[in-house]
């Protein structure tokens, strides 16, 4: 059974720095896109971070410069290096992953169950 595990949200004064990562579990296959979505009270999700399996990041235009994302595939797991943080960036932060679990099965989503992220002014 394939698990998304999300770690290291918290709160934190704005201006400040967290690390979110990512880890897959189970059996897996292949790992294609992976993606940062973030959820604030009230709102739509939003896709903040993405990045392909040979590293290729994109951003929303909200973040850019100020998020990092990165994968370790060796060790399934993804990180969102977070600076400069905003009240505005308060949501929960949810891992997406794109992949197959069989060597040339269909690739599907999957979800983590998110971390809270709250950025105090």
């Amino acid at each position: 059974q394939v698990q998304l595990v999300e770690s290291g949200g918290g709160l934190v004064q704005a201006g400040g720095s967290l690390r979110l990562s990512c880890a897959v579990s189970g059996s897996i296959s292949s790992i294609n896109t992976m993606g940062w979505y973030r959820q604030a009270p009230g709102k739509q999700r939003e896709l903040v971070a993405a990045i392909g399996r040979m590293g290729s990041p994109s951003y929303a235009d909200t973040v850019q410069g100020r998020f990092t994302i990165s994968r370790d595939n060796a060790q399934n797991t993804m990180y969102l290096q977070i600076n400069s943080l905003k009240s505005e960036d308060t949501a929960v932060y949810s891992c997406n992953a794109i992949l197959a679990i069989v060597y040339g099965s269909p690739y599907y989503d999957y979800w983590g169950q998110g971390t809270q992220v709250t950025v105090s002014s």
